[in-house]
């Protein structure tokens, strides 16, 4: 048992040697969970729980694979009778062994996202259905949802509100399709991922027998990164646990960031209302980062309101201040990070998998991909293809070289049918073997199509061969990023994006409109006055997707991800970029506290991600729909403690005028100020209940003074006052946060 226990601080040899009742070890980042979790299945083991009466769930295989690994080296091949492994595959498990009680055969089928949109769109092609108005992967998500929160197709069909909702949306057959999508489902002796847990959940409840041959077989379950759990997984987990009540749960309220697949904070906020004999180990010791950076999150995370206490701390190094650095643009933004990843490999002889870079959205990679090329600086895009290997970027791209080169017989094979013109493979493949017939190009057929074919396509092509040719004649008078626009608009492929209302299809939306960004930079650069063609910008363009070298293995890159694919992750140099209002936290999670708390919770998450050193960026300006538009630096900067801040200086490339980016000045966004002054409040200041302040009234503020009330407004679930202070002007205060005396 010693070998165990070593090197194990205080908590975690109590979270180890815990063997009764129920448990949650509230892990902050950084302080070895996983640790914990593999030498807690040990000690049970060595104490004689047989191997095959432990289930732990986790989220990803790698994870339990991890885990499995160090079990075994600790008490040998044992470790292989384990029931470890992600929720899906365990249960799925369960449900091959009962398949006959719910009407399936043991080897029934799991379909895949793929599968399952494809059966939706089959589904919606019988009915008659416009996939318009029924977008195939909107209609599945919203079945994915349902699930998640075990509502079935029958609950849902006799319920009228939904009926009434799905009418509003005018959507009035998706309880229909719901329902079939279900029965095809059974019938395909089939299940989907979200069946894995839907279906568990059906035969526990209707097969008490099994739910208690199974609460009888695991004595004991331990469950990762609880905080992550939906509303269907928790339910399985405390239905499994109630003979023995040995539950361990693992987790981190403050890297709780996946609401939008169905994640439930409240399962671990709420864990100790069904288990009121609970008992709560926190590891409250980072390992990871330095002292600077785990204070500065603390600073952060302490604004969030709904939280489970805990105090993170660390014995490691002071370590350095975090920088934050201004630029003019994102552009400037990806330069400045590039210049430094150069500098400190040479300064420190760090390599490129010390680094990595963080953003909010994918589509803010281009801008840092583009400086790292111009660096040769080796790269990885995680948990997404590099900006320009994006189909929707692709196919885009593929409409404008074509455009301007007729004979790009490859860019014609995309977009000929792009979107949907009901021209098929067959009618392609045709044209393709009639213009190696005749020695010419695809675009001498169907430029001349009713001399070679007839048929209902005929009308298709000329219309696509008059739109190229608009495209064509307008690139010979117009700049790159007048074409572009018109070709992404009249094309359709603008417009089918912007009506996929889907997580993912706002994604590509942002993504073509990330592109059409950098064409409208690339037209503004003083740089190109002589030629800004989109002939000279695509010529660019394939330079840098031709530097991607797919066959390449060399595992010191500097990695780009977003944010929520770094969790769990550790680099010892982090760059958080794009720190901007309405950027991160998100404009789209600003609509109620839990939104902006969740984003809140993603900044904690990416913070924590380093090690040595944190750099914190933002642009004063970003293309946005192709306007360049002004930036107000993030909230959650204001948020940090400054003493754990390093403004640095930044040369403008274009101007070669030095700026500075004074913390006090620029950083503080409009809506938190944190600036610090002279003033000194009365003897007897106290700060008043702001609910009744109404405009007129005098206020004094701790750092500004006096000042009127010049106006009020609702502000995202909170109230927001204009005030005129005599020594500081006009501010903008949220009453939340802004300590006020009123005086009239």
């Amino acid at each position: 048992m010693a070998n165990h226990l070593d090197g194990l601080n205080e908590p975690q040899r109590q979270a180890v040697l815990h063997t009764a009742g129920p448990l949650m070890i509230i892990a902050g980042a950084g302080s070895g969970k996983t640790r914990v979790l593999t030498h807690r299945i040990t000690n049970l083991m060595e104490t004689g729980v047989d191997a095959f009466r432990i289930m732990a769930l986790t989220f990803t295989n790698k994870a339990a694979g991890e885990m499995r690994n160090r079990i075994e080296k600790l008490v040998g091949a044992e470790a292989r009778n384990l029931w470890m492994g992600t929720f899906h595959s365990i249960f799925a498990r369960i449900l091959r062994f009962e398949a006959d009680k719910i009407g399936y055969t043991s080897n029934f089928s799991i379909y895949d996202t793929d599968d399952s949109k494809a059966l939706v769109k089959t589904i919606l092609k019988e009915r008659n259905l416009d996939d318009k108005t029924y977008k195939p992967a909107s209609i599945f998500n919203r079945i994915s949802s349902l699930k998640n929160k075990l509502i079935s197709y029958k609950e849902y069909n006799q319920n009228g509100a939904y009926y009434e909702d799905d009418r509003a949306r005018n959507q009035p057959e998706f309880g229909k399709i719901y329902e079939t999508y279900q029965r095809r489902c059974f019938q395909a002796n089939a299940m989907d991922f979200d069946d894995l847990l839907f279906v568990t959940n059906v035969l526990f409840r209707d097969f008490p027998e099994v739910l208690q041959k199974y609460q009888q077989k695991f004595q004991y379950l331990l469950i990762d990164e609880f905080q992550d759990t939906n509303y269907a997984q928790y339910l399985i987990c405390k239905r499994l646990s109630e003979k023995h009540r040995n539950i361990c749960v693992v987790g981190d309220d403050a890297q709780s960031i996946y609401a939008f697949r169905g994640a439930d904070i409240q399962n671990i906020l709420n864990f100790e209302r069904d288990y009121p004999e609970l008992q709560v180990i926190r590891l409250e010791q980072n390992y990871r980062s330095t002292k600077t950076i785990v204070e500065a999150a603390n600073s952060v995370i302490a604004k969030n309101q709904k939280q489970l206490k805990k105090s993170v701390w660390t014995d490691n190094e002071a370590g350095q201040l975090i920088k934050v650095v201004k630029a003019v643009s994102d552009s400037e933004e990806g330069r400045v990070v590039a210049d430094t990843i150069f500098e400190e490999k040479v300064n420190f002889g760090l390599r490129n998998l010390d680094f990595a870079i963080l953003y909010r959205t994918n589509a803010q990679s281009r801008a840092m991909e583009e400086a790292l090329r111009k660096k040769n600086i080796k790269y990885r895009v995680i948990g997404g293809l590099s900006f320009y290997q994006r189909k929707e970027i692709k196919d885009l791209i593929a409409y404008m070289r074509y455009s301007v080169n007729h004979q790009d017989e490859e860019a014609f094979k995309r977009i000929i049918n792009l979107p949907k013109r009901g021209i098929g493979d067959t009618t392609v493949e045709k044209i393709a073997g009639l213009a190696g017939q005749h020695n010419t190009s695809v675009w001498g057929i169907v430029s001349n199509i009713k001399a070679h074919f007839s048929g209902r396509a005929v009308s298709a092509i000329e219309d696509f061969v008059k739109m190229i040719q608009t495209f064509a004649d307008t690139a010979q008078i117009k700049d790159a990023y007048a074409t572009a626009t018109m070709i992404a608009k009249q094309s359709g492929i603008l417009k089918e994006l912007y009506e996929d209302k889907t997580i993912e299809g706002l994604a590509r939306y942002e993504n073509v409109q990330e592109l059409l960004n950098a064409i409208k930079e690339f037209t503004d650069n003083p740089e190109n006055q002589a030629d800004k063609s989109l002939s000279v910008f695509l010529q660019q363009v394939s330079l840098l997707t031709s530097a991607d070298d797919n066959k390449d293995d060399d595992p010191d890159k500097v990695t780009l991800m977003t944010i929520h694919s770094a969790k769990g992750l550790e680099f010892k140099h982090v760059f958080v970029v794009g720190m901007e209002e309405n950027l991160f936290p998100s404009q789209m999670m600003l609509a109620s506290r839990q939104d902006l708390e969740e984003e809140r919770r993603l900044f904690y998450v990416a913070v924590t991600r380093a090690e040595k050193k944190l750099t914190l960026t933002y642009a004063t300006t970003r293309y946005y729909y192709g306007r360049l538009q002004n930036c107000e630096p993030s909230r959650f900067l204001a948020e940090i403690d400054p003493n754990y801040l390093k403004n640095e200086k930044v040369w403008n490339r274009l101007t070669e005028t030095e700026f500075n980016t004074s913390f006090v000045k620029n950083l503080t966004p409009k809506t938190t100020p944190v600036i610090k002054t002279s003033y000194k409040p009365s003897v007897d200041f106290k700060p008043s209940d702001t609910k009744n302040l109404q405009k007129g009234m005098k206020v004094e503020h701790q750092k500004f003074g006096f000042g009127v009330v010049k106006e009020i407004q609702n502000f995202s679930g909170d109230r927001k006052a204009t005030i005129e202070f005599d020594e500081h002007g006009e501010k903008v205060l949220l009453l939340s946060f802004a300590k006020l005396q009123i005086h009239s």
